[in-house]
C-alpha cells in the first residue's frame, strides 16, 4: 500500500514497516516455506510499486497473480484483517496489467533473436559443459564474421551444420571445433524445440523498454506478469529465460545513479533455479550484474523456499528482507533456521529463531534498510492484504486485457526476414548446383570420349574392311585375268596344231 512517498508492507502492532522508494534498488528478498504467503506479499509489493508510479515485472508460475487486473472485493476475513491492522484507508483497486507468455497463449508474445540470447545463456538453455560452449561461441562467431544472422532455431542448426562441414576452414583462426561437441548441441537443440521453445526464438524480438509504461489516465506503473505455469514446467528453459531478461536489461537501460524510486522492479520467483548447478565463473558475472544494475536504477527482488536458496554473493547484495515462515523437523531445517535467524540485525523482544517457526500465513519477519542504507532490527510483522482480487481470472477477461494492452498485435505474428537459414540453403544450393554442373560436365567429356574412341574404333573398322575388300577386289581381278591369259595361249597351241595338221593333209 502506497502512500506518502514510502511502500507499506506490514505492522508490528502499531508500528509501520515500510519500504523506502530511495532503497528499492539495494535490491530484496522474499523467502518461506510453501503456503507461507510468499506470493501474496509479491503481490502486495508489486500493486504498491504500481501505485507510486514504478512499472513491475513479476513471473507469475501458478497463475494467482493474473487477479490483480481486476478490482478486489470485500470479504469478512478481509474486514478482519484490516481492523487487525488498524488501516482505515483501504482502498480496493485494479492495475495496469500486461499479459506476456513465452509461448504467446495467454499473453503476448516474448520473442528474442538467437544471436540476442548469445551463448552464454542459450548453454545455460542447453545444459552444455564448458567445452561444448567453447565451441557454440566459435559457432556464433563465424556467424557474426560472415553475415549470417542468427534469428531463430533453423538459423543456429543450420550455421551448426555448416561450420560442422567446413570445420577444417574454421580451426586455424577460431580454434579447436569437434564434431562431437556440434552433435551434442544439435540434440540438445532438439529438445528444447521439443519442449516449445522454438516459440521464444525469433522476430519480432521484444523491446525490453516496453516492460516500462504507464497508464495514462491514473499514471500507475504498468504490472507486466509472465505466464510462466508451462514455461515452469521446463526449469532449465525457466531460469535461462529470466537471466536472459535480467542481461537485457542490464545491457539496454542507461546509468542514472541513484534516484528517488526506482526505474522498474524485477520479481524472481523460484530464484533457486536462477542458480542450480552454475558453474562459478557464470556465478560471478551474474554478481557482477546485480551489483551494478543497481546504477541503473532497478530493483532485485527474489523470491524462493530458503535464503539460503540464493548464492552467498548474492545475498549479500539485498537489503530489504521479507522472511515467512520456515519448518524444521530435522537438524538440518534446524540448522538452515538458526543461519536464516543469524542473517537478521537482532530485536531484543523477541528470539528470532523460535519467530521463524512460529509464523503464522501472512505473517512475516522484516528488515528493510533506512535512508543511511543500514539494515532495521528485525520485526515480526502482518502483511497487508492486496488491493486487486485475489486469484486467478477467467479467460474472457484475460483475453480482455490483452486486447485492450498497448501492445495489442505488436508482436502476436511472427516475422521470418531473410537469414542465416535461408543464406546457407541458397549456398547449399549454389554448391549442389555447381556439383551437379561439373559433375553434368565430367559425364558429357566422357561420354564425348568414349564416343571419339568409338568413332574411331568404327573408322578402322571400316577402313580395314574397305582394305579387306580391296584386297579381295584386286585378287578377283588377277584371277580374271590369268584365266584370260590361259585361255588364249590355249587357243594358240590349238590353232597352232590346226595348222600343223592342215598343212599335212595339203601336202
Amino acid at each position: 500500500m502506497y502512500r506518502n512517498g514510502k511502500i507499506l508492507v506490514g505492522k508490528s502492532g502499531d508500528k509501520e514497516l515500510n519500504l523506502l522508494l530511495n532503497m528499492t534498488n539495494r535490491h530484496g528478498i522474499i523467502t518461506g516455506a510453501t503456503g507461507s504467503g510468499k506470493t501474496i506479499t509479491a503481490k502486495v509489493l508489486a500493486e504498491s510499486f504500481s501505485n507510486a508510479g514504478v512499472p513491475v515485472f513479476i513471473s507469475d508460475v501458478k497463475g494467482d497473480l493474473s487477479g490483480t487486473a481486476l478490482t478486489g472485493t470485500n470479504s469478512e476475513s478481509m474486514i478482519s484483517r484490516l481492523e487487525k491492522l488498524k488501516i482505515s484507508d483501504f482502498e480496493f483497486a485494479n492495475y495496469p496489467v500486461r499479459f506476456w507468455d513465452v509461448y504467446g497463449e495467454n499473453g503476448h508474445p516474448i520473442r528474442a533473436k538467437i544471436k540476442d540470447i548469445g551463448p552464454e545463456i542459450l548453454s545455460i538453455m542447453l545444459g552444455l559443459s564448458e567445452a561444448q560452449e567453447g565451441n557454440l561461441t566459435i559457432v556464433f562467431r563465424v556467424a557474426q564474421d560472415e553475415n549470417l544472422e542468427l534469428s531463430d532455431l533453423s538459423d543456429l542448426k543450420s550455421v551448426l551444420q555448416y561450420v560442422a562441414d567446413h570445420r577444417q576452414d574454421y580451426i586455424t583462426k577460431y580454434g579447436n571445433i569437434t564434431t562431437q561437441s556440434i552433435g551434442v548441441i544439435q540434440r540438445s537443440l532438439l529438445m528444447l524445440e521439443n519442449q516449445g521453445a522454438d516459440k521464444f526464438f525469433g522476430e519480432p524480438s521484444l523491446e525490453i523498454r516496453d516492460f516500462i509504461s504507464f497508464d495514462a489516465e491514473t499514471g500507475k506503473g504498468a504490472v507486466n506478469i509472465l505466464h510462466a505455469v508451462e514455461l515452469f514446467k521446463h526449469p532449465d528453459l525457466y531460469a535461462s529465460f529470466m537471466l536472459w531478461l535480467l542481461t537485457d536489461l542490464y545491457n539496454t537501460l542507461p546509468e542514472v545513479g541513484d534516484v528517488d524510486k526506482p526505474k522498474i522492479v524485477f520479481f524472481f520467483d523460484e530464484a533457486h533455479l536462477l542458480f542450480n548447478g552454475m558453474p562459478l565463473y557464470r556465478l560471478k558475472q551474474i554478481t557482477q550484474i546485480v551489483k551494478l544494475i543497481r546504477s541503473k536504477g532497478i530493483g532485485l527482488f527474489f523470491i524462493s523456499q530458503l535464503p539460503t536458496d540464493i548464492p552467498d554473493e548474492i545475498a549479500s547484495q539485498l537489503g530489504n528482507k521479507i522472511q515467512h515462515t520456515l519448518r524444521a523437523y530435522t537438524p538440518q531445517e534446524q540448522k538452515v533456521v538458526k543461519i536464516v535467524a543469524d542473517s537478521f540485525r537482532e530485536n531484543p523482544n523477541f528470539d528470532t529463531k523460535d519467530a521463524i517457526l512460529e509464523l503464522g500465513t501472512g505473517e512475516a519477519l522484516i528488515s528493510f534498510q533506512t535512508e543511511e542504507g543500514i539494515p532495521e532490527i528485525v520485526e515480526k510483522a502482518t502483511i497487508l492484504p492486496p488491493q486487486s482480487m485475489m486469484g486467478e481470472i477467467d479467460e474472457s477477461s484475460r483475453m480482455k486485457v490483452i486486447n485492450n494492452s498497448p501492445y495489442a498485435g505488436k508482436y502476436d505474428e511472427k516475422i521470418d526476414n531473410e537469414s542465416a537459414h535461408e543464406i546457407i540453403t541458397k549456398q547449399y544450393e549454389e554448391e549442389t548446383k555447381q556439383k551437379e554442373e561439373i559433375a553434368k560436365a565430367k559425364i558429357e567429356e566422357k561420354e564425348a570420349k568414349e564416343k571419339a574412341k568409338l568413332d574411331a574404333a568404327l573408322e578402322r573398322e571400316k577402313a580395314k574392311k574397305e582394305r579387306e575388300e580391296e584386297k579381295a577386289r584386286k585378287s578377283s581381278l588377277s584371277y580374271q585375268l590369268g584365266k584370260k591369259v590361259t585361255n588364249k595361249a590355249t587357243n594358240k597351241i590349238i590353232d597352232k596344231g590346226l595348222n600343223k595338221i592342215l598343212k599335212g593333209l595339203f601336202k
